[in-house]
């Protein structure tokens, strides 16, 4: 099936599409800040491990990493969010400016701290994370900023990425505003939920939850394929317009389509070392895969090929063209 699938993808033509294609990301931007050591011993204090730092890395991460990954692979790409006025919120627009990425719909919003999840690495195993963040949403004065930008470039792009990590971004009022304009259009509209607002998204295009959000928002438990397509059925008919997309993990991702059509991927990763930002880059290659005229299961089986070359890297990652054409080619001519 998988083989059959990548058969019917010509990766070339499709690349260049992407470099022609345009996206808009609304959501909680972030950054990932990776701190990476050694353990020898354990603190004499407690029992935990000791960590000698060797260094530290500071990535793009939610909506930022979704641009990040839509950039990567060659798509033009717009960001609407907010950042705090801090020494975080100046690296985010710093590396942004480094992209050639416009920072107009970018909010900056004193008092405000940018969102950051901090990640403790020992020999390539995560030790603990710790996060620094306000949840309360963005001030009316930053979301009006957010819906001017959105209006300003609506007409200039072929698709919308919603990212919401629950930072207070996504609200009722953005989602209220952006459906408005898809009822309007027919944009594609693609989210990467956050299990709290799930009613938010009714009318949207895609949405791309996980599991365990899946299971929640059915509150039912996949145990089997039988209570698996339950949920899938669930998801669809309540949220997503045209289409929904599980990540299943170590068991690849699954597609349900407005027709009836469910497509099982397999997961093609050979060797997972860090699932950081992994959904980031299904949905940002989903989308740019939708937005350059690919059906949904093309789209989804190169959103999964994507997510099986990022786990296999530590850290927030994204993919590359060269990356994604290689994997693709080697799956049809082993």
């Amino acid at each position: 099936m998988l083989r059959q699938l990548t058969r019917k993808i010509n990766i070339q033509r499709l690349l260049q599409k992407f470099s022609k294609t345009s996206l808009l990301v609304v959501g909680d931007i972030m950054i990932d800040e990776f701190i990476w050591g050694n353990v020898s011993r354990i603190s004499p204090e407690a029992p935990v491990p000791v960590v000698a730092i060797t260094h530290e890395t500071l990535l793009l991460g939610g909506a930022a990493n979704v641009v990040n990954n839509v950039h990567s692979l060659g798509g033009r790409v717009l960001l609407a969010g907010v950042i705090g006025d801090d020494r975080m919120g100046e690296k985010i627009k710093k590396e942004l400016t480094r992209q050639g990425i416009d920072q107009e719909g970018i909010a900056v919003e004193a008092g405000r701290p940018t969102t950051v999840k901090t990640r403790i690495i020992a020999h390539n195993q995560q030790v603990v994370r710790f996060d620094r963040e306000i949840l309360e949403p963005i001030h009316k004065q930053s979301q009006e900023g957010i819906f001017r930008y959105i209006d300003a470039h609506w007409g200039q792009v072929d698709g919308v990425i919603i990212s919401d990590y629950g930072k207070g971004v996504v609200t009722p009022g953005l989602m209220e505003f952006i459906m408005d304009k898809r009822r309007a259009d027919g944009k594609l509209v693609a989210v990467d939920p956050k299990m709290n607002n799930l009613e938010l998204y009714k009318g949207v295009t895609v949405i791309t939850p996980n599991s365990t959000e899946a299971e929640a928002a059915a509150g039912k438990e996949i145990k089997d394929e039988e209570s698996l397509k339950e949920v899938g059925k669930h998801l669809l008919d309540g949220f997503a317009n045209q289409a929904v997309l599980i990540t299943r993990g170590e068991e690849g991702i699954v597609l349900f389509e407005r027709s009836g059509k469910v497509t099982n991927v397999p997961t093609v990763a050979k060797e997972v070392y860090d699932v950081t930002g992994a959904g980031d880059t299904v949905i940002s290659t989903l989308t740019l895969s939708l937005a350059a005229e690919s059906d949904f299961p093309q789209a989804a089986v190169l959103a999964n090929y994507a997510a099986g070359i990022v786990v296999g890297k530590v850290g927030t990652a994204v993919v590359t063209p060269e990356e994604l054409r290689r994997v693709v080619t080697e799956y049809v001519h082993p």
